[in-house]
């Protein structure tokens, strides 16, 4: 099959607002490394582009919330998660920011040479405007309910819930995000790239020629967004942290951050090109290029229709080959929250998992939310690890490097006379690039990785039935085959495991004595993905190997309970932040509280009040006397297990009737942190009743 030979691929821009967690790279940035490492490993010229977005919304409101300047904000967080991608391996060509010059100057240019074509249209409208703040409330700076779904926290760009692209004044009942006020309507002057008229051109490019090889989520949510009809989206905004429009009458305005941000991944590889010495312009503008794009499923208006447009109108650049968006991964049963901090934070991840990083990228694999939500649970990753690739991967490796290190002293023995099941397991190692291939390039990560597991499993199965260990007592001929055969297996997965497991593959390399990326030993044997098909031999006889040392290591139950009581306690902390608490009431004298009379007392009877619903009627000793008190707390108790309670009792309440029965009285109730009905119960389970409470 004919490929292009040059890639480009990029990978969507996370806002530096925070640090990143496991949705961002379960959705974007292990699959985009997958196909990245994937192509460099089957010879490919491939570029991988990231950066920081580092304008917009929430960038300017994580800043008044800290007290700090927006710049303050983002070298912090771009430091923060630039770090922690090369930590976890994620092996970007290039990862920049868009405050950098380049980006500011490659913005800048690309907007006037769309203006100097006149492809935008210039409207003055009336937009939300906090008057308090003396400010426009443009995307994250409003905050309403979705016209679409009715989600009640939907902001002023998007809704987070159904996925619907927003304009601010879309909002029913919005509200500043800055202020808590409700916004009035001021006349502004922007600039807007008019979508509608380039329908045909969606229509034929994507609805055509795209339908069969875009993931069906993809092409279904832009073919939704064509089919409603197109309108012409704002590229400029009122603020004052961003790109300023560089045309007359911009002053006081930037380029909208859906705009500026997907040009980042143009001027993220002139920065590259840059330093390596290299053309930039054949990575966008050849058709002998493949452009790529990795996002999530909230990007892909962007990715698929807006930047398309600009590229299209800007006329010298190639459009995207794919857009193979992800949709989201959830955490335990719940939707991933920052403001919430209900998720697994990569810095935390690194820090309380040392040199573990290929077991959350093969968890988030095995378990990527390829075409719907997933869900993500550390009783699953732990059970991948141990099951998996302790169980399966890593006993294989040990097995293998254990014995011939025993039998051999490490040195490849040699291919004596071959049966069916070893020329069988030789042809099928050779049959795994391909298969593995294929799955990569439809974008079948998932699936690939299984692939990967089964080359495990059939090594496994390999030895488990030749059984080396008993065939060396009978047959030392035959043992040299079978260990020969299991060695070609081994040197397989250290190259095909590179995509997925890059740390695991550059050790078990340097067991095999095998080039990697940082390998110190001489006279390696390099091996490429190709090889692995085409080569008869990946590791000859006489070659020596290294000891063994164990690729995975069990993660026990108190390890993973620690991570669920950390979710737990952020649950609970998030709960108690939120927690609605009724205001205080009108202020009383000392006197006024003297008036009141609390008891202790005991309930003697209980029964439903017949034909009500939430009322119980009581025989309560109040150690003045026994008295009816009807309490509306049938819903939360029952009679019978309330008889005997110790109950506080306010016995000078003025009588009241209720459906016929009398009430002389209330117990005080109360409700807990869940918010379940609770009794104020006396603390010394000693004291009388009728005793005075003060």
């Amino acid at each position: 099959m004919n490929k292009p030979k040059r890639y480009t691929i990029t990978s969507a821009l996370p806002y530096t607002n925070g640090p990143i967690h496991i949705g961002h790279l379960a959705g974007v940035y292990v699959p985009a490394d997958i196909y990245a490492r994937f192509l460099r490993l089957t010879g490919n010229d491939v570029v991988f582009i990231g950066g920081s977005d580092e304008h917009g919304v929430p960038i300017t409101i994580k800043a008044k919330n800290e007290g700090v300047s927006p710049q303050d904000v983002v070298d912090k967080y771009h430091a923060i998660i630039k770090k922690s991608f090369e930590e976890f391996g994620i092996s970007f060509d290039n990862y920049s920011r868009t405050s950098a010059k380049i980006h500011h100057e490659t913005a800048s240019e690309f907007f006037k040479t769309l203006y100097d074509k006149g492809e935008f249209i210039e409207e003055t409208s009336a937009q939300l405007y906090d008057e308090e703040a003396n400010q426009f409330l443009a995307d994250r700076f409003v905050t309403g309910t979705c016209p679409k779904c009715g989600n009640e926290e939907a902001y002023g760009d998007q809704c987070e819930k159904c996925g619907t692209s927003l304009n601010a004044t879309d909002l029913i009942n919005p509200k500043s995000a800055i202020t808590g006020n409700v916004p009035t309507l001021k006349e502004t002057k922007h600039w807007y790239l008019p979508l509608d008229r380039h329908e045909d051109f969606l229509k034929e490019w994507i609805l055509e020629g795209h339908k069969k090889d875009w993931k069906p989520n993809v092409y279904g949510q832009v073919k939704s967004w064509i089919d409603d009809g197109l309108r012409p989206r704002a590229v400029t905004r009122d603020l004052d942290w961003g790109i300023p429009v560089p045309v007359e009458g911009g002053e006081g305005k930037v380029l909208y951050v859906w705009f500026d941000a997907p040009i980042g991944y143009i001027s993220s590889t002139k920065e590259w090109a840059a330093r390596e010495g290299k053309d930039w312009e054949p990575y966008w503008k050849s058709e002998d290029t493949k452009l790529v794009h990795f996002i999530g499923k909230d990007n892909i208006v962007f990715h698929c229709i807006i930047f398309p447009v600009m590229l299209k109108r800007e006329g010298s650049f190639i459009l995207p080959d794919n857009v193979p968006a992800n949709e989201f991964l959830n955490l335990e049963g719940n939707k991933l929250s920052t403001s919430k901090n209900w998720a697994v934070w990569l810095p935390d991840y690194l820090l309380e998992f040392p040199n573990q990083q290929d077991v959350l990228r093969y968890a988030l694999t095995a378990n990527a939310p390829e075409t719907k939500d997933n869900d993500f649970t550390w009783k699953d990753f732990q059970a991948r690890n141990n099951n998996e690739l302790v169980a399966i991967f890593g006993n294989f490796i040990n097995r293998v490097v254990v014995l011939t290190n025993k039998y051999y002293e490490g040195v490849v023995p040699n291919l004596n006379a071959c049966s069916q099941i070893d020329e069988e397991t030789l042809a099928a190692v050779k049959a795994y690039p391909d298969v593995i291939a294929s799955s990569i390039e439809r974008y079948r990560f998932r699936e690939a990785q299984q692939e990967l597991m089964n080359l495990a499993r059939l090594g496994n199965k390999y030895l488990a039935d030749e059984e080396p260990w008993k065939v060396i007592k009978v047959d030392e001929a035959r043992t040299q085959t079978i260990m020969y055969v299991a060695l070609q297996i081994a040197s397989a997965l250290a190259t095909l495991s590179e995509p997925f497991l890059p740390f695991t593959s550059n050790k078990l390399k340097n067991i095999l004595n095998v080039s990697s990326s940082d390998s110190t030993q001489e006279n390696c044997i390099e091996n490429s993905w190709n090889d692995i098909s085409s080569k008869e031999v990946l590791l000859p006889s006489g070659h020596k190997i290294g000891q063994a040392e164990l690729l995975f290591s069990k993660i026990e139950d108190d390890t993973i309970q620690f991570q669920l009581d950390k979710l737990e306690a952020s649950k609970k902390s998030n709960e108690a932040a939120n927690k609605k608490v009724d205001p205080q009431k009108d202020t009383i004298t000392f006197e006024d509280f003297t008036k009141l009379d609390i008891r202790v007392g005991t309930i003697l009877e209980a029964e439903k009040m017949p034909k009500a619903k939430k009322l119980l009627v009581l025989k309560v000793d109040t150690g003045i006397d026994v008295r009816t008190i009807v309490s509306g707390i049938a819903e939360s108790f029952t009679p019978e297990e309330i008889v005997g309670k110790r109950v506080t009792v306010l016995v000078n309440l003025a009588p009241r009737e209720l459906r016929g029965v009398v009430s002389q009285g209330m117990i005080l109730m109360t409700e807990n942190a869940e918010g379940k009905l609770v009794f104020v119960n006396p603390d010394d389970a000693n004291v009388e009743n009728g005793l005075h409470i003060s």
